[in-house]
Order: structure tokens, then sequence, then C-alpha cells
């Protein structure tokens, strides 16, 4: 999932929302006291598909609302996934795993084609934390399409997206890189979201337009896979194979250092959430 093209611009960021592109179809501010399940699954999965770390888990402990100090600057109090450090965790498929965290999704309850998603979101730095925010197909991954709208791996610096499909998966070369200006970074709160049409998708952080891939640009490489239903999805991973391609970190654990581990422990790893609204154009 690495690549080379990169880019920064100056950008506002904005707490409220803007429906300036169009209807509203998805909205959830988090102003309830719980998830609302009603939006929101919760998965519970201890295999892995990049080699992280983690099991996700449906707890209290990793996935709740905060309207504290932590979620300040936030409208309505803030959607909190949180990495946890559980040694020897047993797993339904007989390995052992040392961390727990959350992995949201709408399928079933939002599944969109064309439009715009976004998330206002506040990530944690710490190397080999791996939060995103992104849009599955719902059929076999990656013939019906992956539209990853922000990944971060702990560098507060930057933040990263992607598409993958057919002929265009895994080390795929539709990527682009953002760098954040001086003075903001991450960990301040951000909107990050994607314009989907027909024939492109345009991301965005904040104001400022980050990578635009158009259906010739995709097709050079393998077939288009955005004319079918997506879900959104929000986790934190820890570890694994992105991470370890950016910080290199072997020990104590494949692509997060101790400093992380660390990190973990006193309760540091935690990504929240503002809001997450679709609208249709």
């Amino acid at each position: 999932m690495l690549g080379a093209a990169c880019s920064s611009a100056r950008h506002p960021s904005s707490p409220q929302p803007s429906t300036r592109d169009g209807e509203v179809v998805f909205f959830d501010d988090f102003a309830t006291p719980a998830l609302d399940r009603t939006k929101w699954n919760v998965e519970v999965r201890s295999a892995t598909v990049n080699d992280e770390l983690q099991a996700y888990v449906d707890t209290p402990e990793t996935i709740y609302i905060d309207r504290g100090a932590d979620a300040a600057g936030a409208m309505n109090g803030a959607l909190v996934i949180k990495g946890l450090y559980r040694p020897g965790n047993a797993t339904d498929n007989g390995r052992r795993l040392d961390f727990m965290s959350g992995h949201l999704d709408t399928r079933g309850k939002l599944e969109f084609t064309y439009g715009t998603a976004a998330a206002r979101m506040k990530l944690a730095a710490g190397p080999g934390l791996w939060p995103a925010f992104w849009a599955l197909g719902t059929g076999d991954w990656p013939a019906t399409g992956e539209i990853d709208v922000m990944e971060n791996v702990g560098q507060p610096d930057w933040a990263s997206v992607a598409l993958h499909g057919p002929g265009y998966s895994g080390d795929t070369p539709l990527f682009n890189r953002f760098y954040f200006p001086a003075g903001s970074d991450a960990t301040g709160w951000h909107v990050y979201s994607v314009g989907w049409w027909r024939d492109s998708l345009v991301f965005r952080i904040d104001d400022a337009i980050v990578y635009r891939a158009t259906r010739p640009m995709v097709e050079h490489y393998g077939r288009w896979a955005y004319d079918n239903p997506k879900f959104l999805i929000v986790n934190l991973a820890l570890g694994g194979a992105y991470p370890l391609k950016t910080n290199g970190a072997t020990s104590p654990y494949s692509g997060m250092p101790e400093s992380t581990v660390q990190l973990v422990k006193d309760g540091g790893a935690k990504v929240l959430v503002d809001w997450v609204r679709v609208t249709r154009h």
C-alpha cells in the first residue's frame, strides 16, 4: 500500500459537517449515550488479513462514546476506538494475540453508490497504530473494490488514500500520501472525505484535494470496480504489513516498536470520530 506521490496544502478545519454535497443519506454525530446499533455493526474477529496484531472485540473497553477532555472540539461527544494490551489472549483459530481493538461497519445498514462520504477524526501518534476510514463492496475482494478515504500508520505528519480493485490491489499504484502543513498534524481534528461519481473519485482532507482518480486511470491497471454499492468501515488496527513497510520495526512486534506498545499500555492508542456523513450528489 506504499506509493511515491505526495502533496500538501493549507486548509481550514471546520467542526460543522457541510451539506453542500447534496442530500444527507447517513449521519451520526455520536450524540447518543452509547453506539447506535441501528447504524453500526461491531465486528468480532481474531483472524487477520495483513498480519495485524489485534483481535477485534465488542466491548465498551474498546468502543465507547466520550464527552470528556479527549473529545474537546467535537460537536456532541465523540466515538472512541481504543487499542488495548491483553497479552496471550486466546483466539478462536488457535492463535494468541496480545492486543484488542475495535472495528465498526455499516454493512446491511448503509450501502451506497456515488455520493460523498466524510468523517471528522482525530488520530493518535505512535508508529504502528493503523486507523482507517474506508469503504468496501459487498462481494469478493478485490473484485468489488475498496476505497481508502484515510489511512495512517501512526506517523502524525501524513495520511494516505488509495484504491484497490482487480489488477490493482495490495501495493496499489492508485495511491497518494498527504503531508500536513506546518502547525498541523493528524493528532488534530480533520475532515477526511471522498467524492464518488460514475467516472471519478476525488479525495480531500479538509478542503485540500489530496488525490483524483478517473476511470481511464483505473482502467489502465484493471477493471473499474466503483459502480456497485459500498459500505463504510472505521477501525483501529495495530501493527501489520503497512506499518512494517513504513517504520521497519520487527521487535517487540512486527510493525510496532516498544514505544508504541507502551503507548497502548498507557491507554493512549485512541482514534476519535466526531461525526460520519454520507451525502447523495
